[in-house]
């Protein structure tokens, strides 16, 4: 494992034009992983509006909290990870959890409050391992390598989230819409994955032991949120943030889809496909880009392509070409902003602090989404779908505005064992 207080120049194995052995095998097990996840989410709007007969405000704030549940494990495993340079066992925990997550599932036997649980705990477990991950990619590629590093893995983990739907709906025609199936098969692909990263990601002892930690150990609370006493990570959190706050999820954006262009729900688990393929093959040339000419670029321009998908949800009725040019924007905004917003972020944050401010930044961005998901579910059940609509593209209009002046146009590498110091407002 590459220690948090490792020089990330020492231990990178990334050359020109390559990415070295860490990050390919850290997106191979993500690749498996989300494989095991994806076949589950992909059919749970499906299942809790259809099926369940949800109204979209009830839908929302499940949504959301299944997506910002995160938020209240990130930054405590990016603090344990850190401590001792415990990224892999950390992400370790964070895997298993989310396989064995569906085992729960299996259990449930359809009952809600017990699929409610399940999902928490595949949550908790995202939370858990997402930015001892990170982290671990951040150091194990230079600093001006970044945005391709991320680029590959996210690559990888989307090659995942675009084979997890398809082996649910294969499943799921295969034995009759019989979801025990694809709980089962999602376990076996979740538990490979926690047994690669076990094999082929590089431990502890691969590389040299840390330098002395400072004498003095700042308090538990002043730990989590010290990345934020540095100004440049301040702006990039404040932007990631706010732009967060007004991005309405994927699921509400598919839904919209299927009631404007009433095609047959069976197809609605396939609708992810088309955006996981764009993101698929923009990934690593978005990364590239932003290594290129500064990774504030990209990532305006991915929210830009994502306000560009609402405008169209909100004047136009043409069929088969508004759902292609929606899951085109919507992939375009996950290549330019999902890997590109880990690599503008690492290089600000110091090595023994890189995972804990990676939480720190996730948690924010989740937090701020769970916001948006439920504002948006009220917003359609009060007022409509073109209301909420209009409302989402002012939001996100002005989010975009805003951030372009908070993001900073220069880009600073900092020293893997330049400590953080307080800075003056």
């Amino acid at each position: 494992m590459y220690l948090a207080t490792t020089d990330a120049a020492a231990t990178a194995k990334v050359t020109r034009g390559r990415v070295g052995g860490p990050v390919l095998a850290l997106g191979a097990v993500s690749l498996v992983t989300d494989i095991s996840s994806e076949m589950v989410t992909a059919v749970l709007p499906l299942y809790f509006v259809i099926q369940l007969g949800l109204s979209p405000l009830q839908f929302g704030f499940l949504d959301g909290l299944y997506n910002g549940v995160t938020a209240l494990v990130r930054l405590l495993g990016g603090h344990a990870a850190d401590r001792g340079g415990r990224h892999k066992l950390v992400a370790g925990w964070g895997y298993a959890l989310s396989a064995l997550s569906r085992i729960g599932l299996l259990l449930a036997g359809g009952g809600t409050l017990g699929i409610g649980a399940s999902l928490a705990a595949d949550r908790i477990g995202k939370g858990v391992r997402t930015a001892p991950r990170d982290a671990l990619i951040s150091l194990s590629a230079p600093p001006d390598a970044l945005g391709r590093a991320f680029g590959v893995h996210r690559a990888m983990d989307t090659t995942g989230a675009l084979l997890g739907p398809l082996a649910a709906f294969a499943l799921l025609w295969a034995t009759a819409d019989a979801y025990d199936a694809v709980f089962v098969v999602s376990f076996c692909t979740g538990l490979l994955g926690v047994l690669m990263l076990v094999a082929f990601v590089p431990g502890r002892d691969a590389v040299p032991a840390p330098r002395p930690a400072p004498a003095a150990a700042p308090k538990p609370r002043a730990a989590l949120l010290a990345p934020l006493r540095d100004p440049a990570f301040r702006r990039i959190f404040a932007a990631a943030a706010l732009l967060g706050a007004a991005t309405i999820g994927d699921s509400f954006l598919y839904l919209l889809l299927q009631r404007r262009l009433e095609f047959a729900v069976s197809w609605f688990p396939l609708l992810p496909l088309g955006a996981a393929a764009v993101y698929l093959l923009l990934a690593v040339p978005a990364g590239r880009l932003g290594d290129r000419i500064g990774r504030r670029v990209p990532l305006l321009c991915g929210h830009a392509a994502l306000l560009g998908g609402y405008l169209l949800l909100l004047t136009t009725e043409a069929g088969l070409p508004l759902l292609a040019a929606v899951l085109l924007l919507l992939g375009v905004f996950y290549a330019a902003t999902d890997g590109v917003l880990m690599a503008l972020a690492g290089p600000v944050l110091p090595a023994a602090r890189r995972a804990s401010g990676m939480a720190l930044l996730q948690t924010g961005q989740a937090l701020c989404r769970l916001l948006a998901a439920a504002g948006f579910g009220a917003a359609w059940t009060l007022w409509g779908t073109r209301p909420a609509l209009l409302a989402a593209v002012l939001a996100l209009a002005a989010a975009l505005a805003v951030s372009a002046v908070l993001l900073p146009r220069t880009e600073r590498h900092r020293p893997a064992h330049e400590p953080t110091r307080p800075s003056a407002p």
